[in-house]
């Protein structure tokens, strides 16, 4: 078809075709967007669920990983010379340290949490402004059926 034979067909289409073309066009192409959008999105969740399982296991191995590397530690400070007992104290300790360090970290991070302000302002003010709207009157005529409304 040459470009002639599309300017004639297309001025012999009326006004209406053309808009109905062009919806059916334009719906179709919003269609194909939200194919591809799911597409993608399909492909992204997929790798974050392949990601987060790798990650689980991951953890679930160095949490297995940790008494045999602490037992380790132990017997490496047992062999510069320190009894056994103390080896394992000295272990102990340096956990607790660990986890003491890490809470008081938390623990900050916890203190800089603040409510939404901006969102609870907004939703004030927004029910400020509809607590002040009254209703439109509503024209009464003679074929109105009233609405028997419960008090509930």
């Amino acid at each position: 078809m040459s470009a002639g034979d599309q300017g004639a067909q297309g001025a012999e289409r009326t006004l209406g075709q053309l808009v109905a073309s062009a919806t059916a066009e334009m719906s179709a192409l919003v269609h194909d967007e939200i194919a591809l959008a799911k597409a993608e999105i399909r492909q992204d969740v997929k790798r974050a669920g392949i990601g987060g399982i790798t990650l689980s296991i991951g953890g679930v191995f160095a949490l297995f990983s940790l008494p045999v590397l602490s037992f380790a530690a132990a017997y490496g400070i047992h062999n510069l010379g320190l009894g056994l007992a103390w080896s394992f104290l000295i272990v102990g300790v340096a956990f607790l340290l660990l986890a003491g360090v890490l809470s008081l970290f938390a623990v900050s991070k916890f203190k800089k949490v603040k409510p939404p302000e901006r969102t609870i302002a907004s939703v004030k003010q927004t029910a400020a402004v509809v607590g002040t709207v009254k209703p439109h009157p509503r024209p009464v005529s003679d074929q109105a059926v009233g609405v028997a409304r419960s008090s509930s």
